[in-house]
């Protein structure tokens, strides 16, 4: 960055500016030395920057201003459906009595947050077809921890402790098989089709009496709707199995299908993707798990009930799992969420699916003459390209990537799925419009002449943004974590 661009906060520090005003100490003063052992208290003053109030508020303004987010710019990163989150649902969550009231307080005196979250888990139910829910887990990954957890404790509490394996499609998001041996289960991986859906020939051979689960997110990670679902299913249940639904697709089938009457045990959701809290830079978000009747007694506690007029958190569960968070999850984004829901409605969340994948197919029909397309087939809310062609031609999925940053996109998800060589990912989302896919698109086509006439440009991608392109192995190993005079 040039110095003339945005000055450092460090290069503006001036002796003496201050950028704080604090009232005297009212209270009894006390020798760190009486707090804090003597090891962990300071020595010298820490190097700080002095700057005046206005200085420190305008380099954050200006800090903030280099974010990309789903306000400021088109968001088409595969498989997290980083859609606009309506205002609305920002000023419910901020109402004082969701956004002032304590998780310590007594639930008498909390009866309408209760309420809130006990018809937000009465609507789940309804829209994923499950008999019970939990808003409990913290994101999505810790929705699929939970989960697991309570299928091994169903499998435990039948006797069935040689039930080990957890089976995971090669296309599966990677949290899948990380939470599964989080869990302590193993995985095996069961192969795609060259339709790029689960291959049954291969998933008969992989499922056994060691079978604990299959996990599997449908539409898969390619887009894909997974059409054998009923088979699948039948095949995991008739060897002892159960299948365990990745919600972070939900966006696709909203009001269309539900994951309980394809045959799904367990299901998580992300609130924060498919109902619209805020996604990105790592949370907050909410994962609730949705279970079949056979696996209600295995969930987390305390479990939200409604007895008579009145709301409360049921303890007395033996078999359950635990408590996996604690209080009851992440209250703002449950009030978000259902604030979506309830504004949107049933007709609503449709043409949510609808609109969707309208967009998904539209751009993709349009991208296809111009990249590979490793499955031409109808698709559901997002899909898979391949960069193979530029690739012959010096340029790759990366460099891609990087050159959009200079039309002013945050790029698709890149390299995954991991079963497509030089993938790209792209979900649309059903929040934008015609104009804004069609300026994506453009410059995707853009890029795509470019890697044929002048791949130079696209290879040395970005030109315009502030940090230029790094050295991705010396980052990634040798990162830079804090600032300082010398760095």
């Amino acid at each position: 960055m040039n110095k003339q661009d945005q000055p450092l906060i460090f290069e503006l520090s001036k002796e003496g500016r201050v950028g704080y005003s604090l009232p005297e100490m009212d209270v009894p003063q006390v020798e760190l030395s009486d707090l804090i052992p003597s090891d962990y208290i300071r020595t010298e003053e820490p190097h700080l920057p002095e700057v005046s109030e206005l200085d420190i508020m305008r380099h954050y303004t200006a800090l903030s201003k280099r974010n990309h987010g789903v306000d400021s710019g088109f968001y088409p990163l595969g498989s997290c459906t980083m859609k606009y989150n309506p205002k609305v649902n920002e000023n419910v969550a901020r109402l004082n009595g969701f956004a002032h009231i304590n998780p310590l307080q007594e639930a008498e005196s909390v009866q309408g947050a209760l309420e809130l979250m006990y018809d937000l888990q009465e609507h789940l139910k309804e829209i994923t077809g499950m008999d019970e829910v939990t808003l409990q887990p913290a994101a999505g990954a810790h929705g699929e921890w939970t989960g697991l957890m309570m299928i091994r404790a169903y499998h435990e509490a039948n006797g069935d402790t040689h039930r080990t394996k957890v089976i995971v499609p090669d296309s599966a998001h990677g949290t899948n098989p990380a939470s599964a041996t989080v869990a302590g289960f193993e995985t095996v991986t069961v192969k795609s089709n060259e339709n790029g859906l689960v291959d049954l020939e291969d998933l008969k051979r992989v499922v056994g009496d060691d079978t604990a689960a299959l996990m599997l997110t449908n539409p898969n990670t390619l887009g894909l709707f997974e059409e054998n679902i009923l088979e699948m299913a039948s095949i995991i249940h008739e060897a002892g199995g159960k299948l365990y639904y990745d919600g972070a697709n939900l966006n696709a089938v909203l009001s269309k299908a539900r994951p309980g009457d394809m045959g799904f045990d367990v299901v998580h959701l992300n609130l924060h993707k498919t109902f619209t809290g805020p996604h990105g830079g790592g949370g907050p978000g909410s994962g609730p798990v949705g279970v079949k009747e056979d696996l209600i007694k295995y969930l987390p506690k305390p479990v939200l009930v409604k007895n008579g007029d009145k709301f409360e958190f049921d303890y007395n569960r033996p078999d359950s799992i635990g408590r996996v968070k604690p209080y009851y999850g992440n209250f703002g984004i449950n009030v978000r969420a259902y604030t979506y829901i309830r504004t949107m409605g049933p007709d609503g969340l449709r043409a949510v699916t609808e609109n969707a994948v309208l967009n998904a197919n539209y751009m993709m029909r349009r991208l296809a003459p111009h990249f590979d397309l490793p499955f031409d087939r109808h698709c559901k809310h997002e899909f898979v390209i391949s960069g193979k062609r530029q690739k012959k031609l010096g340029v790759r999925t990366l460099d891609i990537a990087k050159r959009l940053l200079d039309f002013g996109y945050h790029p698709p998800t890149i390299y995954f799925p991991l079963n497509v060589e030089e993938c790209m990912m792209i979900e649309p989302t059903e929040t934008e419009s015609k104009e804004t896919l069609d300026s994506f698109i453009d410059a995707m086509i853009q890029i795509a002449k470019e890697a044929e006439e002048t791949p130079e440009i696209v290879q040395e991608a970005p030109h315009t943004t502030i940090v230029k392109r790094m050295d991705e192995t010396l980052a990634a190993r040798k990162p830079v974590l804090r600032y300082t005079k010398e760095s």
